[in-house]
């Protein structure tokens, strides 16, 4: 294993990124919701429902959701009917977030939070129905890690499902993509959040992630079957799925 890895467009001591993407998310948590809204101009909302709509996780069912950050995934699991949702994230600042607007919502019945790297889940193996992680993979260490952690507290007949940022498929779009990611959403952070530094990493951090057919392929090296994944806006997200039979 080499003893570097991307940190945005950076190379990086690997047992140094995880306090690096903490510190970028502690900057960010207080504005996160609003910034989302910013960024993707609304869209991170209906590809959130169009997400939890895969996931389907009923009354019986407890949801892993990890890279829980501020609640969205997990709140509208709960409102679709998921018997239980355990929120994990590595940064406490973004679960606090979390935990306020659960109790602002009245959601709090039914949820959990676990302060957890997701390469670590404080789990027992087999122990839950579905896992979830959007826009969080990207952000680890070590992805296949994940994965294999995914799988390993997943019951037999689970599924995992990954939302992630993925690779623009409409080539003509790609310089206007490229303006909004490395132009605009840095000056809007620093503008709205005062920080445009983390908001250029998260940019970079996209362009790191692998593609659809290479993240598809983790999956299966992760122990996953019945691998797919479906495309939204063109290919600027993407939900993967991988069962465990």
């Amino acid at each position: 294993m080499t003893q570097t890895t991307d940190f945005g467009f950076r190379e990086v001591p690997r047992d140094a990124k995880a306090s690096m993407v903490r510190e970028v998310f502690d900057s960010v948590a207080p504005k996160y919701d609003v910034m989302n809204d910013l960024m993707s101009l609304g869209l991170h909302r209906a590809w959130k429902q169009a997400f939890v709509a895969a996931i389907g996780a009923g009354p019986g069912d407890t949801l892993l959701d990890l890279a829980a950050g501020t609640g969205d995934v997990a709140f509208l699991a709960r409102k679709r009917g998921a018997g239980r949702v355990i929120l994990a994230d590595i940064n406490a600042a973004m679960l606090g977030v979390g935990q306020g607007r659960a109790l602002e919502k009245g959601l709090a019945s039914g949820l959990d939070f676990v302060c957890c790297d997701a390469e670590h889940i404080p789990l027992p193996s087999r122990s839950v129905e579905k896992v979830s992680m959007a826009f969080g993979l990207r952000n680890c260490t070590d992805k296949d890690a994940v994965l294999r952690e995914g799988f390993r507290v997943l019951r037999p007949g689970g599924r995992m499902h990954v939302l992630e940022f993925s690779k623009l498929e409409v080539a003509a779009l790609r310089p206007l993509y490229d303006a909004w990611s490395f132009k605009a959403l840095p000056a809007i952070g620093q503008r709205i959040a005062q920080d445009g530094d983390s908001y250029q990493y998260l940019a970079e951090s996209i362009r790191m992630f692998p593609d659809q057919p290479t993240l598809a392929g983790m999956f299966e090296a992760a122990g996953f079957e019945r691998v797919s994944y479906r495309n939204l806006s063109g290919g600027i997200v993407a939900i993967h799925t991988g069962w465990k039979l």
